[in-house]
């Protein structure tokens, strides 16, 4: 077989991503400090803690493997609570610790992606009602511009909110997140603050920073009629691509937010996004059932053949991400895949995981899409909110007790792919030979 290879764009962006409470530890005023003490509420009663002492500065050990090992970008996140402990108190310190953080990404040569708000909310706007507080907009506005005032030296490449729809979903839906409800009223209220505060954000980072490039990371879960044949069927996953997909970002192109079954007109957020950020994982077949008013009529599973992650959390379904592309490309704006991984702690999936999906990206590229970056979860094994430490996403895993870090194979897999820009064969058969016929048939 003559070797081959799959060339990625010049100039591509290679990265991990992270998120502040899952690396940093000591997190201890935000509400998922107070949802990890409440009993029943996260995997085991295990809880956050030190987590992977990003915050006493094991940061700097991680990124430096980063760089290292070929990546020229990271995608990391800021903590509400630690900036804004008080609704009337800032901590300039925690602002300039992030500083050196950032700081220490840029002299080791990784572009910095920030991320204001990756799910966590500080306990007094918490206590306050969250985002169910109409008033939520302007203290997140508020702390976006003492944040963004701050660190727009270092940093012109912005994500407003993380994943607005499993916020909102898993918050107010189905209750795995704080504050645990099931209430769609809620929901489309969360939904609505959540939009307004992008745009407020939106606005805020482009007056400080006209040059800026600001988005929003998606989650973007696949969806697929169970029958093709069955009209129910199709109708039901219509609607869950509309109520999950659609909803946040439509709401960016043309100021209506369709959700929960209700609709509203937010103007101010029409043309609030200079790239679309999807954070892709998997997809789901979706049947119509007719008496599951709290799943919306719907069972979701995953294609009975498919390969598993350790805990059946994630599918491997490549397609999936094509599909995610697909959904991107309509907006007419540059892509970045802010998040993908699968939980391994075993480390024999992942290389195979990683290498077909993004074969898959690298399809979409050769059709001239723009796809500019590709961010792996996660560099290093973190706290996976109420899933806590039973499942790692890290290229490098971690030893709670020790905080030592573990080197995978799977990190000689990304290397090799960052290094190169590409995806060989000579990669494949070394780190995934079990799919090196399909992709590179004979």
């Amino acid at each position: 077989m003559p070797d081959a290879i799959y060339h990625f764009p010049q100039g591509f962006l290679w990265g991990t991503a992270t998120a502040a409470h899952q690396v940093e530890g000591g997190n201890t005023n935000n509400n998922w400090y107070a949802w990890e003490n409440a009993p029943g509420r996260v995997f085991q009663g295990q809880k956050c803690g030190l987590a992977c002492d990003w915050w006493g500065g094991r940061w700097k050990e991680d990124l430096e493997n980063a760089a290292r090992d070929g990546q020229n970008t990271h995608r990391l996140s800021i903590e509400w609570s630690r900036i804004q402990p008080r609704p009337d108190q800032w901590d300039d310190g925690a602002l300039e610790h992030y500083r050196h953080i950032i700081r220490g990404a840029i002299k080791l040569g990784l572009k910095p992606m920030l991320t204001l708000h990756h799910f966590t909310d500080p306990l007094w706007l918490y206590e306050d009602g969250g985002w169910e507080n109409d008033a939520a907009p302007k203290y997140f506005a508020e702390y976006v511009r003492k944040a963004v005032g701050a660190l727009h030296d270092l940093v012109d490449f912005w994500v407003t909110i993380n994943e607005p729809d499993v916020y909102v979903t898993s918050g107010y839906v189905g209750g795995d997140f704080p504050p645990g409800k099931n209430d769609l009223g809620a929901a489309f209220k969360v939904m609505r603050n959540l939009l307004k505060g992008h745009a407020a954000a939106y606005k805020i980072i482009h007056e400080m920073q006209p040059d800026a490039q600001v988005g929003y990371a998606k989650n973007y879960r696949g969806f697929e009629a169970a029958r093709a044949w069955f009209p129910p069927d199709v109708w039901i996953t219509r609607f869950n691509n509309a109520s999950y997909n659609d909803a946040f970002s439509n709401a960016l192109v043309n100021g209506t937010l369709k959700f929960a079954l209700k609709k509203e007109f937010v103007p101010e957020a029409i043309g609030t996004q200079d790239f679309v950020g999807i954070n892709y994982y998997t997809l789901d077949k979706v049947a119509f059932k007719p008496f599951a008013v709290k799943d919306v009529f719907s069972r979701r599973f995953y294609p009975a053949d498919s390969e598993m992650s350790e805990t059946g959390f994630i599918a491997n379904i490549p397609r999936g991400m094509t599909a995610a592309l697909k959904w991107a490309h309509k907006f007419n704006l540059p892509i970045y895949i802010t998040e993908n991984g699968v939980e391994d702690s075993k480390d024999t999936l992942r290389p195979q995981y990683t290498i077909q999906h993004l074969h898959e990206v690298w399809r979409v590229a050769n059709f001239n899409w723009n796809v500019r970056g590709y961010y792996h979860w996660s560099q290093v094994d973190n706290f996976e909110w109420e899933r806590a430490w039973s499942q790692r996403f890290g290229l490098w895993g971690l030893e709670l007790e020790t905080q030592r870090r573990i080197r995978r194979p799977s990190v000689d897999m990304y290397a090799d792919i960052c290094r190169q820009n590409a995806i060989s064969s000579d990669m494949v058969r070394k780190h995934a030979p079990q799919i090196f016929n399909q992709l590179f048939p004979s």
